[in-house]
């Protein structure tokens, strides 16, 4: 064990995240009691839909497993853990009537019947994480396995994967398995509901016409998807459960088919595979077709204006599950490709570079002076190539300019962002006199106080997990031995400071000037990188594994520089102490 004995004085961004937690957490509980009842149902008008349905209901406790994860008290955790199971309950019960997908309930053992997954992804973002802070639970492990079945080709019900072709059958899928017609803007916008004077749809619509029509070009699901590489978090969450090799080799199945269909479209992903396996096999040979796909632009019903909706903002992540589960960054390289493929395409335009970012039937499209960059920082984040930096368009004012020592106030600024969040969103909250049967269930979405972005950039080094339904990416982790959980002691502050391929620097605080603390630092969210060495006040301590621990005095605090190789374990979720 490393001891921090050297007395600092309590920098500012050490306090602000220290009280940021706090806030967000006594907050979630007030946001609770605001908008559950005690069964742990929502108080809003339960719909299905893409415009307002489940998953906008589950978004309401996202971010509460990883605000637990970080270090909040446990009432976090045991809300989300009351909320989630309201939730499961709230939606069984709730039917459509005209909707023929969810007659029997919209959610069936649990799950969706059937739905994309942009919003399966975001319904389940909060489950998703759960394990981070809760992996012994038996409900979660049950769950998880179950989940993960439905694409594995092991569900009787639930045939959503053909083995044969190694694709899942449909972009709508689910605990029903997969929907094997083109679907109708009812089967997206839900049953018929009084709109006007009564609610506020997100999307803008003024009536439920206008919500049907919305949807009129969401047609082409049959065949598979690329947002289908999101059902790979259940089975990375499987294995990281359980170690079974079966979640493991089914994983990188999927995602080689997904590689290869890339690279044999010139490098750039399909975004339609037919039943036969064929790249546009579903959509008349086109491999840019399908509903969100590199064709897929429809019109606003509301102004008549074209709007371009392709979806590819998760499909990096499917690569990502890939790479956590081996290591290997050719994964990696596939959507490197994409990025580069795509901007071949440029153009030259009154002396201005034009970038496509759409492809139909008479060719690329939708130019722009932005060269296309889903997935740009995921990728820089993956590899820690200097040419991937080169690639980024977010500003070096942000978290990567801190990162990379040019911008040294980020940390206050950024956490003070989030207090002055959490306090406008409290009170959006204690102004909100609406009663449940004239509120959607997204209508509390932007009040949700569990502000975690900033906190995992800094504390943990990673990429916010947002509602996108994929597994922690971060660099450390950390444990409290003393309670047994999962999270950063109380008192203690931590801030990565800079990170290459091999190195992260680290610096932890003990704010509390009576009270000793001692933390586990874990390499990466499931124990994937080993820590080699770690270098304190000029001594170097040889570590060899996935966790090492620190104690630190009373009002101290010291800056670490740990060595390590990513990827290079398995991930699991088991807290460190408990690993073989």
């Amino acid at each position: 064990m490393l001891t921090i004995a050297t007395p600092t004085s309590p920098p500012a961004w050490a306090l602000l995240e220290r009280e940021l937690i706090r806030a967000a957490a006594e907050a979630v509980t007030a946001f609770y009691d605001h908008y559950f009842d005690e069964r742990g149902y929502l108080l809003c008008v339960p719909r299905w839909g893409g415009n307002d349905g489940p998953d906008d209901a589950a978004e309401n406790i996202a971010n509460w497993p990883e605000l637990h994860a970080l270090g909040a008290p446990d009432t976090v955790l045991e809300l989300y853990k009351r909320g989630w199971e309201g939730h499961l309950r709230q939606y069984t019960e709730a039917k459509t009537v005209e909707v023929p997908l969810a007659r029997e309930g919209m959610y069936f053992r649990e799950f969706p019947t059937y739905f994309d997954w942009m919003h399966n992804g975001e319904g389940f973002t909060a489950f998703f994480l759960q394990g981070l802070s809760d992996p012994y639970d038996r409900a979660l492990l049950d769950r998880t396995r179950r989940f993960a079945g439905f694409y594995m080709d092991e569900d009787a019900l639930a045939k959503n994967y053909d083995p044969e072709h190694r694709l899942i059958r449909s972009m709508f899928n689910g605990s029903r398995g997969p929907l094997l017609r083109k679907t109708t803007g009812l089967d997206w916008a839900g049953d018929p509901i009084e709109v006007e004077g009564r609610f506020l749809p997100l999307h803008g619509e003024r009536n439920y016409e206008e919500m049907i029509a919305h949807f009129k070009d969401y047609n082409d699901v049959v065949g598979d998807n690329p947002t289908n590489l999101a059902t790979t978090v259940l089975a990375f969450n499987a294995y990281a459960h359980t170690g079974e090799e079966k979640y493991r080799n089914w994983l990188l199945e999927y995602v080689d088919a997904w590689a290869e269909r890339t690279q044999a479209n010139g490098g750039i992903i399909p975004s339609n595979v037919g039943l036969d396996g064929t790249i546009g096999g579903a959509c008349d040979g086109k491999w840019y077709g399908g509903v969100y796909g590199w064709g897929f632009t429809v019109v606003v019903p509301q102004t008549g204006a074209l709007a371009h909706r392709p979806y590819f903002h998760r499909c990096p992540y499917g690569f990502g599950n890939a790479l956590l589960l081996t290591g290997d960054q050719r994964y990696v390289d596939v959507w490197r490709g994409v990025i580069e493929a795509v901007n071949a395409n440029a153009k030259e335009s009154d002396g201005q570079r034009l970038y496509p970012h759409m492809h139909g039937d008479d060719g690329w499209y939708d130019y722009t002076t932005e060269p296309f960059s889903v997935g740009a920082l995921e990728v820089y984040y993956w590899s820690m190539q200097p040419a991937d930096l080169d690639r980024l368009l977010i500003p070096m004012e942000g978290w990567v300019g801190f990162l990379e020592g040019q911008n040294p106030d980020y940390p206050e600024t950024a956490l003070r962002h989030d207090l002055e969040a959490v306090r406008e969103r409290m009170a959006r909250v204690q102004a909100d006199t609406a009663t449940p049967d004239t509120r959607m269930s997204d209508d509390p979405n932007g009040n949700n106080p569990a502000m975690v972005g900033t906190l995992i950039q800094l504390m943990l080094g990673g990429l916010p997990t947002q509602h996108h339904g994929h597994p922690l990416h971060c660099r450390v982790r950390y444990f409290d031995p003393a309670r047994q959980r999962a999270g950063i002691p109380e008192d203690v502050a931590a801030l990565v400071e800079s990170m290459t391929a091999d190195e992260t620097t680290l610096r932890l605080v003990n704010v509390n000037q009576v009270e000793a603390r001692t933390v586990v630092v874990q390499g990466g969210a499931y124990g994937e990188h080993r820590i080699e060495q770690v270098t304190l006040d000029g001594e170097t301590v040889p570590v060899d594994g996935s966790s090492f621990s620190v104690h630190l005095e009373p009002g101290c605090g010291a800056r670490l520089a740990l060595t390590m190789q990513r990827y290079a374990n398995q991930p699991t979720l088991a807290f460190p102490w408990d690993r073989a």
